[in-house]
């Protein structure tokens, strides 16, 4: 068998099982949280389902257990268990917590289970001692008892998938979250997708049982739906939870490294051991937090040297000049002040205000991440402060 067959299912199959790592460690820690559970729970069974399905799988299941085509009911368990998933959790997104929603939600799963036990019994009850890899479903569509074993997977799936997209095009118009929406498309799209793969098997078995060839649409036709249902399902149960931490993480390692100039430059004002104890692997909300708090200690060591009357004129040149927006002018003259006064500071010299307190730290307290900003800038101070002495030393000569 060409590896090359394999593919179609291996990318799924490693995005599902990808998606089941990452979540692992948010299960661990809220695994009494029934959207959680739930959510790994959908992602086991999603992933599951296509590690059985895989043709090499399925040979080597039937080698195994000595049992031909054991990995049907394997396979149409676990796509039973996704599907009744899938719909308790769009069920807990839709509606708040009720004692009517918990009594649906658990009427689905008892519903489900009942069909998984009707599975596995028709499987026993049937007789299929050809083991067929590919065509298991139109090869034996008129066998007796495999024939409902067949048909009741189909017609589940069919029902949850049909459900599902009613529930979710009914609830898009009143999702407002954007994660939540694009979760929502997802949820469509894969759901669309399984009926497609549903409409495709059930042609198939019908025209074998008109007498009719049709198997290529459940051999060939159906799988790359099975295989994209799989994937935006999951997909769209997995974005609404990570969009916002993606964000949020995208954002604060904006803010991190926007940060870094100035950190640098007041890092020598304040001890370093606390730095020591945070490492590449410490998270990054943490190292943001620290950062953050260790240039807010600094500039109230700057207090007394940060010098109110040169951050006016340097506001002033700064606005004066052609490069700096209005808008930033506040952030450069920050930049120059505490430059200024990190150099007072480290030779020793008289500070501005006599007692360490608000005065010095307000004059920049407020624009924190335009002076950080500012520093990423060079060439714009070092224009800032050759107007300042360009205008001094015009006013000493006149």
């Amino acid at each position: 068998m060409s590896p090359s067959f394999h593919i179609p299912y291996i990318l799924p199959t490693a995005l599902l099982a990808l998606a089941l790592v990452l979540k692992l460690p948010t299960f661990l820690r809220a695994s009494r949280d029934p959207d959680v559970r739930a959510t790994t729970l959908l992602l086991i069974w999603a992933t599951a389902v296509l590690v059985v399905i895989t043709p090499v799988n399925i040979e080597r299941l039937n080698v195994l257990t000595g049992v031909p085509n054991i990995a049907s009911p394997w396979a149409y368990s676990f796509l039973t268990a996704f599907c009744a998933t899938g719909l308790t959790m769009i069920m807990r997104w839709r509606e708040p917590p009720s004692v009517r929603r918990r009594r649906r939600i658990r009427r689905i799963y008892w519903i489900y289970a009942g069909i998984v036990a009707v599975l596995w019994l028709t499987f026993i009850l049937a007789d299929v001692p050809t083991a067929r890899v590919y065509d298991l479903d139109t090869y034996y569509a008129g066998t007796p008892w495999m024939r409902e074993h067949i048909l009741l997977y189909i017609a589940a799936h069919t029902v949850s998938s049909l459900v599902a997209v009613s529930m979710l095009w009914k609830w898009f118009p009143e999702v407002a979250n954007r994660w939540l929406k694009a979760g929502v498309v997802f949820l469509q799209l894969g759901f669309a997708s399984g009926l497609v793969f549903d409409v495709a098997k059930t042609a198939a078995i019908g025209a074998r049982w008109s007498g009719h060839d049709w198997d290529v649409l459940s051999t060939q036709a159906a799988p790359p739906f099975a295989l994209l249902e799989a994937a935006l399902v999951a997909l769209g149960f997995i974005v609404p939870q990570a969009g916002p931490f993606l964000q949020k993480w995208v954002r604060d390692r904006r803010e991190y490294r926007r940060l870094a100039p100035l950190w640098h430059a007041l890092s020598s004002l304040t001890p370093a051991a606390a730095e020591a104890r945070f490492g590449p692997w410490t998270p990054l909300d943490l190292r943001l937090l620290q950062r953050r708090q260790r240039i807010h200690d600094a500039l109230r060591m700057l207090g007394p040297y940060l010098d109110p009357v040169l951050y006016q004129r340097a506001r002033e040149a700064a606005r004066a000049g052609h490069g700096v927006p209005e808008a930033d002018a506040d952030g450069v003259a920050g930049a120059v002040t505490i430059t200024a006064a990190i150099s007072a500071y480290r030779q020793g010299g008289p500070s501005v205000s006599p007692v360490q307190g608000p005065r010095g730290g307000a004059v920049v307290g407020g624009h924190i991440e335009g002076i950080a900003s500012a520093l990423h800038r060079p060439r714009i101070l070092q224009d800032v402060r050759r107007r300042m002495t360009s205008t001094e030393s015009a006013h000493h000569h006149g």
